[in-house]
């Protein structure tokens, strides 16, 4: 199709919203390996989970045989307020780079949390509702999630408890104030509050905490608390089922202009925006009906992926959760303070650490101030401010479209901007000030992360 035929922004109509979650699992013929009980390590039960989880949430974390399962009605509407997200055509970055390549973006940062965390928080805390709890409790890293889960609850009236990574919480507090005025406690994590964050504190004096502490907070303060469910943000399956409405869509609006991917990219923490985002055309590398590249991109201060060990873990420090086999640099890592925000996760999801050993996708790690330069160069030209995590996949981009340019093909890149980094102004601050230093852990760092992980086959 003509370059002029296809306009900057693709819209879908409310009609194309999808009526229903891809569940990739269910074309995998080698499937994800099952969560373990921490106390037995066998495959965790519907019962076992029950104490944690809501029960619509855990009947789809551990189903991997239904491909789909229908949007109920009261989701789809709360999605018609912010999507169908656009998919848009980033010329003015084209032709500065001057490249032949065609290079899109979806945009989910079009909502009050600024990314895409509210697709699955308004469902998680519908399953509470209906559950007829009073609220839930959860973790934020940069916050998005957390302010994604505040709205969900005010729209349906549950209490919200949100422990924050605490380097977060001192590095955006702005964000923390979005979350409050949504009606939710927030509480930066590792606390004195709970038993797991005074042991976290004793080893750890001084900490700037880590996502698995504050998971491990959330968890304990849900199961003491009558009426109360953990909900996660990320990493696990029912997660990634939520965020499919983006992969459907961003395939949805290039069938409707002719256009084919050939390079997929997403920023990679616990890996729900990208497996949200890969999730329709790996079904279909799947099935063998089309082809693509997936590229993971992860934040060189935690490179799970790139530098982990695919085995069973922990989900969180405290290690009460389900184990999990996934790519990991052990539930005890705790990543530099870096601005990655929501990348600052020791693993990956399942379904994604399976289909990257499988060799089904690449992942590669990439330095802050990379990828801060990324960011000053892509807002310049398109117009948005991007979150520090969504400039991950922005770096690689940029990368795939020179490569491009030096050998005069025509490829076309599409990449997840996952939300906006109007919150993130310190980091931001620190760039132009020539602040920001690049850290990679040493192999002597990452090595103690594997040494406390449990020696399961």
């Amino acid at each position: 199709m003509d370059k002029k035929q296809i306009p900057y922004k693709i819209y879908l109509s409310e009609n194309e919203l999808p009526r229903e979650w891809y569940n990739l699992r269910a074309d995998m013929q080698n499937k994800p390996a099952p969560l373990l009980d921490p106390a037995t390590h066998k495959p965790i039960t519907a019962d076992a989970l029950s104490t944690v989880f809501c029960d619509e949430a855990i009947r789809q974390e551990l189903d991997d045989t239904t491909r789909f399962f229908k949007i109920p009605d009261i989701i789809r509407d709360f999605y018609k307020m912010y999507r169908p997200a656009p998919l848009i055509r980033a010329y003015c970055l084209e032709e500065k780079l001057g490249t032949p390549a065609k290079i899109y973006y979806k945009f989910e940062g079009n909502n009050t949390s600024g990314s895409h965390k509210l697709n699955s928080a308004i469902a998680q805390a519908y399953y509470a509702k209906m559950q007829g709890l009073k609220g839930v409790t959860t973790e934020t890293g940069a916050g998005q999630w957390g302010t994604a889960l505040s709205m969900a609850c005010a729209y349906l009236g549950l209490d919200c408890k949100v422990y924050m990574v605490k380097v977060s919480y001192e590095q955006k507090p702005h964000r923390r104030e979005v979350m409050k005025t949504y009606g939710a406690t927030v509480t930066p994590s590792p606390s004195p509050d709970t038993v797991v964050g005074r042991k976290i504190l004793a080893a750890h004096p001084g900490t700037s905490g880590s996502l698995g502490c504050a998971i491990s907070e959330a968890v304990e303060v849900a199961t003491n608390t009558d009426g109360y469910r953990y909900v996660l943000g990320s990493v696990l399956n029912q997660v990634m089922l939520h965020q499919s409405v983006i992969g459907l869509e961003t395939k949805t609006a290039l069938d409707k202009y002719g256009e084919k991917a050939d390079i997929v990219i997403g920023c990679a923490g616990g890996g729900s925006n990208l497996g949200g985002l890969i999730a329709p055309f790996m079904g279909e590398k799947l099935r063998g009906e089309a082809d693509y590249r997936f590229v993971a991109v992860e934040p060189a201060s935690c490179p799970s992926l790139t530098r982990g060990r695919y085995a069973y873990d922990y989900c969180d420090t405290g290690m009460v959760c389900p184990l999990a086999k996934m790519y990991t640099l052990g539930s005890g890592f705790i990543p530099a303070p870096h601005h990655s925000g929501g990348l600052r996760y020791h693993g990956m999801n399942t379904t994604l650490s399976a289909l990257y050993d499988q060799g089904l996708m690449e992942a590669v790690s990439v330095k802050q101030t990379e990828v801060f330069e990324a960011a000053v160069e892509f807002a310049r030209v398109e117009g948005i401010l991007p979150a520090p995590e969504s400039s991950h996949a922005i770096k690689v981009a940029i990368d795939e479209a020179l490569k491009c340019k030096e050998t005069g093909e025509e490829k076309t890149i599409v990449f997840g901007l996952t939300g906006t980094g109007y919150f993130d102004m310190l980091a931001y601050g620190k760039y132009n000030d020539g602040l920001l230093t690049d850290y990679a852990p040493t192999d002597e760092e990452i090595e103690k992360g594997f040494a406390g992980m449990p020696n399961i086959e």
